[in-house]
């Protein structure tokens, strides 16, 4: 499957931020999915197999970002996905902590762009 056929995942518990998000990724020409938990967003994966990224807030109430991301080390079917963490803590060395988690990139809100389109087009 083409890069560009690959969809992004969005999980995020606030339903603002993936209005957001899809909005201007749409534009970019990126297809979204979204989800409002972790858990839900694994469904979403096991049930499309091209999901190209997923962008994960890292802070959600039932199952947070180190969370999620721990659980989709462990899954076979998730493992390989590479997850952005989206997150509104830009505390020192909290870019470290969700790299260490396993996140490939790390973009603080408000989002930057063309930061988050230049992840994409590495990830995707």
């Amino acid at each position: 499957m083409e890069a560009s056929q690959k969809k992004i995942l969005i999980i995020d518990d606030d339903s603002r931020n993936i209005f957001a998000l899809k909005a201007v990724l749409t534009a970019k020409k990126f297809t979204c999915l979204s989800a409002i938990g972790a858990q839900e967003g694994f469904d979403i994966i096991k049930q499309n197999d091209d999901v190209g990224v997923v962008l994960l807030d890292m802070m959600m109430p039932d199952l947070d970002g180190y969370q999620a991301m721990s659980k989709m080390k462990n899954d076979h079917q998730l493992k390989d996905i590479p997850v952005i963490a989206v997150t509104a803590q830009a505390m020192l060395g909290d870019k470290e902590r969700c790299l260490a988690a396993g996140a490939v990139g790390y973009v603080s809100k408000p989002v930057n762009v063309e930061e988050l389109i230049k992840l994409l087009n590495e990830h995707l």
